[in-house]
């Protein structure tokens, strides 16, 4: 399986503009700029959708081995913080903090199988960063 995306540029690092676009086109000719990624200009940028992709990621393979060992999630939660170093340009961290509604499942049982779905996601493989996971079992 192959997915692809495309980006386009014109003009500076600072004062450019691009675009990014998906194949599947829900995400067809969004803008970013420097302003989105290192300033406060609310289009997207390449670490906010590498934060949802890391989020959705995560809760999918947690659906998977929740599945495995016999439970099924009422309802599954996370949300991703990406750290972005401006210094280095590297993504150093990303904190998943996960909600979840699992019927039958007891807090530990639910925080190690969330740990094997943060350790086996594909995003969660190919970053590297330090990945830190908070995790609620709510009643």
């Amino acid at each position: 399986m192959k997915r692809t995306a495309s980006a386009a540029w014109q003009g500076n690092l600072t004062e450019g503009k691009g675009q990014l676009t998906t194949q599947s086109g829900v995400f067809a000719a969004q803008p970013y700029s420097f302003r989105s990624r290192f300033g406060d200009d609310p289009q997207t940028n390449p670490e906010e959708l590498i934060a949802a992709a890391h989020a959705g990621c995560f809760t999918m393979a947690l659906s998977l081995f929740l599945g495995d060992a016999g439970f099924t999630a009422e309802s599954l939660e996370t949300k991703a913080a990406l750290t972005l170093d401006e210094k280095q340009l590297a993504i150093t961290a990303v904190h998943l903090d996960l909600t979840g509604r699992v019927p039958g499942i007891d807090a530990a049982k639910f925080a190690e199988i969330a740990q094997q779905a943060k350790a086996n996601c594909p995003v969660s493989k190919v970053l590297n960063a330090e990945i830190t996971l908070a995790v609620t079992l709510a009643a």
